[in-house]
């Protein structure tokens, strides 16, 4: 790509794209009966009274040593007393973690994407009832040769706010498993190298699970992690479209 953003990314670099996506209606898979976690998840702006938006990610996933494939299920919950109104759900990979489909959901434009990540899906939910949830099925591969995060934040259905993030946050091992066919993966763990002999990755430590925040966006973080790029926007802008 000819041109990467910068920390002060404005609304321009996913308003165009949103505001085509979300007209697409997201579609849920079966329920998943893991309850999940919601590690490294922050609300961000506030959302309407009565709505309380979180997501879940599964604590473990496995990744096929051959293939690199692996499934994750991405669920947003309103665990408030009032709908949500129309809002959308984002599936972001970084780094080793490449998210390949969300059905239901449209694939974000390389150019639209944030700095550091590598894929992402927009899901546009609609309005999700008081204490319901609806999950996705993500299809990704890891590269276990690296670190992988993922991200899932919730905006509103205009893409103007965010609600909730949860990541960019790390699915990894400090026990690679090179000769066996799958090698599993933990929720909040940094990732080291399966090759034997090779060198370890640098660590991020604990603060990386959760990013800081402000009111006008975040910074990104000095290791590549994306900081919130879709909270950051100018005042009064407009989607195009």
């Amino acid at each position: 790509m000819s041109s990467r953003r910068t920390t002060n990314v404005t609304g321009s670099l996913v308003a165009a794209s949103f505001s085509a996506v979300l007209i697409f209606s997201g579609t849920a898979v079966a329920e998943d009966r893991d309850p999940g976690s919601s590690k490294g998840g922050k609300a961000v702006d506030e959302a309407p009274a009565g709505v309380e938006l979180t997501t879940l990610l599964p604590e473990k996933i496995s990744v096929d040593n051959s293939s690199e494939k692996t499934a994750i299920t991405a669920t947003v919950k309103n665990g408030g007393s009032k709908d949500s109104g129309k809002i959308s759900l984002l599936v972001v990979g970084f780094d080793g973690l490449t998210v390949k489909n969300v059905p239901g959901c449209t694939r974000i434009a390389e150019g639209d994407l944030p700095e550091g990540s590598n894929s992402g899906f927009s899901c546009a939910i609609g309005n999700l009832a008081a204490g319901a949830s609806k999950s996705y099925a993500v299809d990704a591969t890891y590269d276990l040769s690296k670190k992988g995060k993922i991200c899932l934040p919730v905006q509103s259905g205009d893409g103007k706010k965010t609600f909730w993030q949860q990541g960019p946050v790390p699915f990894g091992t400090t026990n690679p498993s090179p000769d066996a066919p799958a090698t599993p993966l933990l929720l909040g763990t940094d990732n080291e190298p399966v090759n034997p002999g090779a060198d370890e990755l640098p660590k991020t430590g604990p603060v990386r699970e959760l990013l800081p925040l402000g009111t006008a966006g975040a910074a990104l973080l000095a290791a590549g992690a994306a900081g919130l790029w879709w909270s950051s926007r100018r005042p009064g802008q407009r989607p195009a479209g």
